[in-house]
């Protein structure tokens, strides 16, 4: 089987963003482990700068980073993704919802239950017609 012909623009586009996110990653873990404080100013270290990634989320990055560099493309089965594509949909998804987080946005709110539809109440006999039915109306009443 040939391998896969994969735009290199979009390899190059997902590496970046992996890279970017991997960095922030790496910077909150610097942050951490030197102090809280910023020791010129003896200010708290601001939450822009850094993101706080689970353990997960930071071995996501690494892997998908070293597919992209060894194939250029982070998956192989097809089914998951356009072939063109460097990312499968569900890992572009990740990486967005990565990107969120590290941007400091709340996390998307998962499916929630509705209320119930309420039966709606019967109509009454005296409620609102159509301007046709009081049209007829009128032309009985000449």
């Amino acid at each position: 089987m040939a391998p896969r012909e994969v735009d290199p623009k979009r390899t190059r586009k997902a590496l970046r963003m992996v890279r970017k996110l991997a960095a922030r990653s790496a910077q909150a873990a610097a942050t951490a482990a030197a102090s809280v404080d910023d020791p010129a100013t003896a200010e708290p270290a601001s939450p822009d700068e850094a993101a706080d990634y689970s353990e997960w989320e930071r071995t996501f990055l690494t892997e998908v980073e070293t597919r992209l560099e060894t194939y250029g493309s982070a998956f192989a089965n097809l089914a998951k993704g356009r072939p063109d594509e460097a990312l499968s949909t569900l890992q572009a998804q990740k990486l967005r919802e990565i990107a969120a987080k590290a941007a400091g946005k709340p996390a998307r709110a998962g499916l929630k239950t509705r209320k119930p539809l309420r039966a709606r109440a019967p109509m009454r006999s005296g409620g609102p017609r159509s301007a046709a039915a009081r049209d007829d109306d009128q032309d009985q009443e000449d």
